[in-house]
């Protein structure tokens, strides 16, 4: 697992919110699309993040639609071990 996908996974598992904008992924992570959005298809394929489109119309809002993320129950689970397992070798902080 990359550096970066460990930054995005880290970033839904403190998230507060059900659901996070690529966008907003993007800017708290300090990635770039062309890094973000190929893992979180990744993700997203191996069923470990829901995405959809949001409903309000973009006009209305004054900004373009945003495609937001949730990490589903196995997504939440995988991470953690990965992070359970990074954190065995090194003794750094462990998510529960």
């Amino acid at each position: 697992m990359t550096g970066p996908t460990l930054k995005v996974l880290a970033l839904f598992l403190s998230n507060r919110t059900d659901e996070i904008a690529g966008s907003e992924i993007a800017k708290n992570g300090k990635l770039a699309s062309g890094t973000l959005y190929p893992i979180l298809l990744r993700l997203e394929n191996a069923g470990w993040l829901t995405s959809r489109w949001e409903t309000e119309d973009p006009r209305e809002l004054g900004r373009p639609r945003r495609r937001l993320y949730r990490l589903t129950g196995e997504g939440a689970r995988s991470a953690k071990a990965a992070f359970n397992e990074i954190s065995l070798g090194t003794g750094a902080l462990v998510w529960r």
